[in-house]
């Protein structure tokens, strides 16, 4: 079939990027590599240290994170176009700024850029300059100085250290006795070392959470579909905070005049402000907002794609992932080449027993048989029509072992919720491991049902 002229020009362009370089090694990173790998102008992908699902779609480096200057190193050996940076703790660590010192064109913010994640004290500053409606915050680097701010705040609270803790950092406070032991865990216990450095003391904010993540070249931006992630442990939000245990696309309280607000008013005005201080954002900017009675307010800034909202996300991207990537990455984003379907996805993380606290691995992982674990197919669950994205997993021999607290996230899609969700949970019973536990409850609120 011919091409048009659009067309044409988009196959040529993409075209020029023929070896990319995705570094992670979670279930968002199978998902970028699962995206990427439907792209017309990709010849060679690469994870960097990848996973066994990845390994079906990509070669592997056993690269560390935070070994930039080995990452630098492969890139010019693998003569690599583009690298797409999955996890936040690389780019904080300016693994971003290597690549390009290098000459490598890389998706994912500098290390200047990724501070509206990894401080959260300077995420608020940048807000309070662009105007965007947040949660009220006091900023204490000492324990007496919390206590003061504390009762400055009053309780109910919410207690952030500042840093990256890996979702660990974040306490809400209904009473005294509960905010001093987490007070105390952070300055005195230092559980959490230099990330509770400095610890914000935040109001309490009530409504629902939404995520609204856009792809940025500096300047323009491209909003993706709007998901709403699970963070809590165990159903009705009850138990300890994690990565994420789901997530699903399209809420109905998403609506597009509310996503044309944000837009305006948050996410367009923040990459405004980061470039008028120099460090103009590339990548994608993650906005965690609360839907209070009295409008949405920005309850974080994340530096990347969400994890696990990538993994709901991605399969209704109907354009050409690396072609869009690549032109984020070059300063030439053209929001209109983005196109989403209107289908509904929902995504069930699997995780290992005891996550997020301790847990074992090495168990294998049964109903991936006779799959190429692509995403696109996962032995039974394939049959109902899931996706399936691997994290935490490795392959001794021709089994799969869990090798993380998050092993997977099950992706049902269909063209409304109730379908995806049915997909997803009837797939995930298809998946069994020992100590394996889920959510039950992905979705099953929303006001659409």
């Amino acid at each position: 079939m011919a091409l048009g002229c659009e067309e044409s020009r988009r196959v040529a362009h993409t075209a020029r990027v023929t070896t990319v370089l995705v570094v992670g090694n979670g279930a968002r990173e199978h998902a970028l590599c699962w995206g990427l790998r439907r792209s017309v102008g990709l010849s060679r992908l690469i994870c960097a240290p990848g996973n066994a699902g990845t390994a079906t779609v990509s070669d592997t480096l056993p690269l560390a994170l935070d070994d930039c200057d080995g990452i630098v190193a492969a890139a010019r050996e693998h003569a690599v176009d583009l690298v797409v940076v999955g996890p936040e703790a690389p780019l904080a660590a300016g693994l971003a700024d290597h690549l390009r010192a290098a000459g490598i064109a890389t998706f994912g913010p500098s290390a200047a850029a990724a501070r509206i994640e990894a401080s959260k004290a300077s995420a608020k500053d940048v807000m309070r300059a662009a105007d965007v409606r947040t949660a009220r915050a006091e900023v204490a680097t000492s324990l007496a100085e919390a206590r003061r701010l504390l009762d400055r705040v009053g309780l109910p609270a919410v207690i952030k250290a500042d840093g990256l803790a890996a979702g660990k950092g974040v306490a809400i406070v209904h009473d005294r006795a509960d905010a001093e032991l987490f007070l105390d865990e952070l300055f005195v216990g230092r559980t959490l070392g230099e990330a509770a450095d400095a610890v914000l003391i935040e109001e309490l904010l009530v409504g629902r959470e939404l995520s609204v993540l856009a792809l940025c070249d500096g300047d323009r931006i491209a909003v993706l579909p709007p998901a709403r992630d699970y963070k809590a442990a165990l159903d009705g939000d009850a138990g300890p905070n994690t990565g994420g245990m789901g997530a699903y696309t399209w809420p109905a309280d998403a609506t597009p005049e509310l996503i044309a607000h944000l837009e305006e008013r948050v996410l367009r005005p923040t990459v405004a402000e980061l470039a008028r201080r120099g460090v103009p954002f590339v990548g994608t900017l993650y906005a965690g907002l609360m839907l209070t009675a009295d409008g949405p307010r920005v309850l974080e800034f994340n530096c990347r794609f969400g994890d696990p909202e990538t993994q709901v996300i991605l399969p209704l991207i109907e354009s050409d992932l690396l072609g869009l990537l690549s032109d984020a990455a070059h300063g030439r984003l053209d929001p209109a080449r983005l196109r989403a379907s209107s289908d509904v996805t929902c995504g069930v993380v699997l995780a290992s027993g005891g996550y997020p606290g301790a847990y074992e691995t090495g168990k294998p992982v049964a109903g991936l048989e006779g799959s190429a674990l692509e995403g696109s197919s996962a032995g039974a669950a394939s049959d109902l029509g899931a996706l399936v994205f691997q994290a935490g997993t490795r392959r001794e021999g021709e089994a799969v072992l869990t090798a993380g607290g998050r092993v997977l996230t099950v992706v049902g899609r269909g063209r409304d919720l109730p379908t995806a969700r049915a997909r997803a949970y009837a797939a995930a019973e298809a998946i069994q491991f020992d100590g394996r536990y889920m959510r039950g409850d992905i979705g099953a609120q929303d006001r659409s049902e």
